[in-house]
């Protein structure tokens, strides 16, 4: 219901603003002494317009698809014109301008067209698939590590540590700790700190699991945190963390304060924690603001991050509003110094003869999400049209920019560098590139990737119908590649606009 009155309030809203862009042709007309000498036609137009759409349902867009509900804008909009034409026609006295009704429907139509457009293509950005708060379906799983080397620790301190984190974060959170990991031995080290100072003056190799206590959304540095509970743990140690991740962060604050005044909170908490650090020129500000404290992060950015410092992912599970992850130390940190957290990414691609070309995009996933592949794939497989089912790592906001296409525009610049050609199997990650066959991946570096892949010919859905794809395309691009390229283009571009193919 309350979704439903602030669809009309916006439509009357547009219908206000369509009219006074109206009188702007007729300039004769004030805005005022117009509405003044109509008030009586206007309130009629109003009615009309409210009843015809009310009618076809314009107020209740329902499914996913936003084609069918254009067609009941527009039959809406159609029929509130035949009634004004024909009012006009049998009453003189009605006594609107012909621009003006006809004016205000029309830009109504496009502005309806923008708005509900929009909103539909959030709205199924939302509905794929969104952070969870949830993995109540994960199996239960411990990862205690016990050695010949392990020595228990009396009952009083045993019995310390149990209250400690219970004061700390409560009964659930030991529960976990206790469940997961081996809290009744010396090589298991607990700290609740937020700086490394703490981490990088405790002995290395005499701890086989580290537990933190504080959340991660308060380190000032977090990859400089990891690399250095790195530093400290032997390989296979275990290393636990806890954060507080951007949807748990959401919902904290909508139920926090009241209606619109937590609308208007959370709008200036997502320009200050959100934007504002993706930014060079204001990420100076966002650190000023804040200190580095409290800061937004997303459940890929976590895991990315801790798999950037050379740690692999074992448990995942959400405790008392927070997520709580038990890692595993597995190699060095990558100590990536060109990863960005900013709108343009360079992402390490595999070109012609095999080389390691980088492709400029914008950014569609969670910052550090690209170390995140194999991790993915293994929770999640692959969904129809090759793509990563379920994937976590992609925004909101990325959803619409691959839906548009926005996302691939800055990959103009490989083209113009000679990386990339127009038409081509795409350029693959490591990760994804070793799914392939080794003679597909043979025949894939013989030739540069391309902008446009045979994917919009022929809208394969597996992973086989895929590399069968790239297998004709290759062959027949190996006899005739003018041709073949020249023939692919059209075929694609026709399938995008009128068999609607999209590679989400």
């Amino acid at each position: 219901m309350a979704l439903r009155i602030w669809l009309i309030v916006i439509d009357l809203l547009i219908l206000l603003a369509s009219f006074c862009i109206s009188l702007l042709f007729k300039p004769t007309a004030k805005l005022t002494e117009y509405v003044q000498t109509n008030i009586v036609p206007l309130s009629i137009f109003v009615v009309i317009w409210l009843v015809s759409s009310f009618l076809f349902g314009k107020y209740q867009p329902k499914g996913k698809d936003f084609a069918p509900f254009a067609k009941r804008i527009l039959f809406s909009n159609a029929l509130s014109l035949a009634v004004l034409a024909m009012l006009m026609f049998i009453f003189y006295s009605f006594a609107f301008s012909r621009i003006v009704v006809f004016g205000t429907v029309g830009f109504a139509l496009l502005f309806e067209y923008i708005f509900f457009g929009t909103w539909f293509l959030f709205k199924q950005s939302h509905e794929i698939f969104d952070e969870p708060i949830s993995l109540k379906d994960k199996p239960k799983k411990d990862y205690k590590l016990f050695t010949a080397t392990e020595k228990p620790i009396d009952e009083a301190r045993k019995k310390t540590i149990k209250n400690s984190i219970i004061e700390e974060l409560g009964v659930d959170a030991y529960q976990y700790f206790n469940r997961v990991l081996n809290l009744g031995v010396e090589s298991t080290l607990i700290l609740s700190t937020t700086t490394r100072f703490n981490i990088e003056n405790q002995p290395t190799n005499a701890y086989n699991t580290i537990i933190n206590l504080k959340r991660v959304n308060d380190f000032r540095r977090i990859n400089k945190f990891f690399e250095s509970v790195n530093d400290k743990l032997p390989i296979g140690g275990l290393f636990a963390c806890r954060a507080e991740t951007k949807n748990l962060r959401k919902q904290r604050i909508l139920k926090k304060f009241p209606p619109v005044i937590n609308l208007i909170y959370y709008s200036f908490d997502f320009i200050v924690k959100r934007v504002l650090p993706k930014f060079s020129l204001t990420k100076g500000l966002y650190f000023f603001l804040t200190r580095g404290e409290n800061r937004v992060i997303t459940r890929a950015e976590l895991l990315g991050r801790l798999y950037s410092c050379g740690f692999e992912v074992l448990d995942e599970e959400f405790v008392d509003k927070h997520l709580y992850v038990v890692s595993r130390k597995i190699k060095l940190p990558a100590y990536d110094l060109e990863a960005t957290y900013g709108p343009l990414i360079k992402l390490k691609r595999i070109g012609k003869n095999g080389k390691e070309i980088k492709v400029y995009k914008m950014r569609t996933m969670h910052p550090y999400a690209e170390y995140l592949q194999e991790y993915v794939f293994e929770e999640h497989k692959l969904e129809e049209g090759g793509k990563f089912k379920d994937d976590f790592r992609v925004s909101t906001l990325g959803r619409l920019m691959r839906r548009l296409w926005i996302d691939e525009l800055p990959m103009i610049t490989n083209l113009l560098k000679g990386d990339l050609k127009i038409v081509g199997v795409r350029p693959l990650s490591k990760q994804y590139f070793s799914l392939y066959t080794k003679e597909l991946q043979e025949k894939r570096t013989r030739f540069k990737p391309g902008l446009i892949p045979p994917f919009y010919a022929d809208n394969p859905k597996t992973l086989e119908e895929i590399m069968a794809s790239e297998h004709r395309y290759l062959d027949a691009y190996a006899s005739h590649p003018f041709w073949t390229d020249f023939r692919y283009f059209f075929v694609a571009i026709y399938s995008i606009i009128f068999k609607g193919y999209r590679s989400s």
